[in-house]
């Protein structure tokens, strides 16, 4: 049974134990723990008791591989993966969501490919390679910025993570892609754009990216993975409205979702 879970990251600026709280009020089936600045995001025992206090469980692991993130938990990269794989054991995630190398990180971009596969064969997790975008400062100007490659439908992932706000940036057509992968799209981020140079993360279905198709196309071809809310709430100014964002992207997921299987 596909679950419609909420990133932790979906709550910033306020905490991880904010996202579990808010996550359980308003009726999510489970929640992704990004590790990040937040604290207490990187203790496990910490998230765990939230999940455990919240009755809601932990679908996946976000590890930290954000630009903001690079000391967080040190700055080996396999080290963090492999951490995030502890606290993913721990509190019962199947699923470690991580993002392909920077560019400037040539020793871990060069094995990283076999070093996915290797962890996941280790560690019995899926670690669900994330699809970034170029940075680009204008439409026309654009870097690439991640080896081997931002696309993880052109690499032997076992599994990936489909991100639409990520998508929206590079132009890339969301559908196509979750067909290029098949049966290896096993996360999903889903969000929305307008495909500005920005990583927007929009509630679904304010943006452009077919966010109700996608859903669609992803029920109709037995998508059994976790779809998770990774949205932006910062411009929100009141708890109401930010509370309004939260339920309206569930109710997106889940209405578009159903709808593709038949109601």
């Amino acid at each position: 049974m596909t679950r419609i879970g909420l990133s932790t990251s979906s709550v910033y600026p306020e905490s991880t134990a904010h996202a579990f709280a808010w996550a359980s009020a308003v009726g999510y089936d489970a929640v992704e723990v990004m590790v990040g600045i937040d604290a207490l995001s990187q203790q496990t025992a910490a998230v765990k008791q939230l999940s455990d206090h919240h009755e809601i469980p932990i679908c996946s692991v976000h590890a930290p591989c954000l630009l903001f993130t690079q000391r967080v938990w040190g700055t080996e990269p396999w080290g963090k993966l492999e951490r995030s794989a502890e606290m993913a054991h721990a509190v019962g995630a199947e699923v470690v969501v991580v993002h392909p190398p920077f560019r400037w990180q040539k020793d871990y971009a060069r094995d990283f490919v076999d070093g996915i596969a290797a962890l996941e064969e280790s560690t019995g997790l899926a670690f669900a390679v994330e699809n970034m975008y170029p940075w680009r400062a204008t439409r026309k100007r654009a870097a690439e910025m991640y080896l081997p490659g931002r696309d993880p439908s052109e690499e032997p992932y076992a599994n990936a993570t489909l991100d639409l706000s990520h998508a929206a940036i590079a132009g890339d057509d969301v559908v196509e892609m979750a067909q290029r992968l098949g049966s290896r799209l096993r996360h999903i981020h889903l969000t929305d754009g307008t495909g500005s140079a920005k990583d927007e993360h929009l509630v679904p279905g304010r943006g452009r990216m077919g966010a109700a198709p996608f859903l669609q196309h992803l029920a109709d071809t037995g998508f059994d993975g976790d779809i998770v809310l990774e949205i932006n709430t910062r411009r929100c100014e009141t708890r109401e409205e930010r509370e309004a964002d939260l339920r309206e992207a569930l109710a997106f997921a889940r209405d578009h979702f159903r709808a593709g299987v038949g109601g």
